[in-house]
């Protein structure tokens, strides 16, 4: 590593906090989980308030690669998650994460199209898993933002490249219903999209963005369609 590169990893304080052991996270993997601060969104039912509006970070990127040497033959894999890590400069850092052997994840909710493009040309990502937050004419409502289309992009990209990856729906009843679901199912298919697709149940974790408990309505996975084979979490 050059020392300019060094220095840059040094200075980067945007690792909020890191999990040091998982096996839930990366399929079929231990890995470590590396939390980003901040997001450009801002999701009702979102649990991690305290990262998306993190003024300052725990971490800086060295810190975080100093703490994965201590973990070379220990653990398989590292997971990029947040907030949203695509709002930094991954580029440098997960190249230095390759080079000490793990395999790596991004959790991603799909809205930054050309930092993950440029990671998937470069081979750095062996794993994604991308949030579809609601359907079209539901997505600002759910998110508080305009970023549909840069996701819609990113959905595209994926589906057509050879990177293993999976779709996930957080779900609270009185946010989607079950005709929301089928419609994302059916905009799965549409596409071409042959992988998993998983709706998580919202836990109310009693400190979430919208303030949110749990739900009034019920949901019937009866009404739903079999365009998509469900996975539950």
């Amino acid at each position: 590593m050059n020392i300019e590169r060094e220095n840059s990893l040094k200075s980067s304080y945007i690792i909020h906090d890191i999990s040091k052991f998982t096996h839930l996270d990366y399929p079929d993997h231990l890995a470590a989980i590396f939390w980003f601060s901040s997001c450009n969104m801002r999701c009702d039912y979102c649990y991690n308030p305290e990262i998306v509006f993190a003024k300052s970070s725990e971490y800086s990127l060295m810190d975080a690669l100093e703490f994965l040497k201590t973990r070379v033959g220990l653990l398989d894999a590292v997971v990029l998650s947040g907030g949203e890590a695509t709002l930094h400069n991954l580029v440098e850092f997960v190249q230095e994460i390759k080079n000490l052997g793990f395999l790596i994840k991004l959790d991603t909710n799909g809205t930054n199209y050309e930092s993950l493009k440029e990671l998937l040309d470069l081979n750095l990502l062996d794993f994604v898993a991308l949030d579809y937050k609601a359907p079209q004419y539901k997505f600002t409502q759910i998110t508080h933002s305009n970023r549909y289309e840069e996701f819609s992009q990113t959905l595209n990209l994926l589906i057509s490249s050879d990177i293993s990856f999976e779709t996930r729906t957080t779900l609270h009843y009185d946010l989607l219903n079950e005709s929301d679901i089928n419609l994302i199912m059916k905009d799965l298919k549409q596409r071409g999209y042959k992988g998993n697709y998983y709706l998580q149940k919202f836990i109310d974790t009693k400190s979430n963005i919208g303030n949110l408990q749990n739900p009034h309505y019920d949901f019937n996975p009866k009404l739903l369609s079999n365009d998509i084979k469900i996975h539950w979490r």
